[in-house]
């Protein structure tokens, strides 16, 4: 089970889910600190910006996070939950969750996982640099982009609805 949610929510979200496993999507590290029953090894911290192209003084979404959270969540051996998180819980979390579903998945269909996350949360919105990236690593031939842009735009939100997504 993947449990999704902004940083404002993310050590209730711990809490409440008894998560063993986190994945931080923020360039701004020094915003969260990992709640110490977590093992270092168990927190996975990619320093991105939620942008889909290169910006002055962002840092875009690259191959080597999406390879990173792909190892990761590979390595996650599912006994207990995973939460993922980025600061608004909208784009970069419910991306990183999707590459997680699909790469722990391979032969479920993405259409059928981005829209449990579309069922799950009105205001989930994957970043596409993310998206995109984890398509062509997980070998999904244009699907997982088609599946996003098949769910069509998010409602919009300051701070997405919390959700979990079932990856079995």
């Amino acid at each position: 089970m993947i449990h999704v949610c902004s940083l404002a929510r993310l050590y209730a979200t711990v809490d409440e889910t008894k998560a063993r496993h986190i994945v931080t999507l923020l360039r701004l590290t020094d915003r969260v600190t990992r709640p110490s029953h977590i093992a270092a090894e168990n927190h996975l911290i990619l320093a991105v910006d939620d942008i889909s192209a290169p910006a002055d003084g962002c840092t875009v979404p690259a191959q080597g996070h999406v390879e990173r959270l792909i190892e990761f969540v590979g390595q996650w051996d599912r006994t207990a939950p995973m939460v993922v998180h980025c600061f608004a819980g909208i784009s970069r979390s419910t991306a990183a969750a999707f590459t997680a579903a699909c790469a722990l998945n391979p032969d479920r269909s993405e259409l059928e996982i981005a829209q449990a996350i579309r069922d799950a949360s009105r205001t989930a919105q994957p970043n596409a640099a993310i998206v995109s990236i984890a398509d062509k690593l997980l070998k999904r031939d244009g699907r997982m982009v088609r599946a996003v842009e098949a769910i069509g735009p998010a409602q919009f939100a300051e701070e997405g609805i919390p959700f979990r997504l079932n990856i079995a």
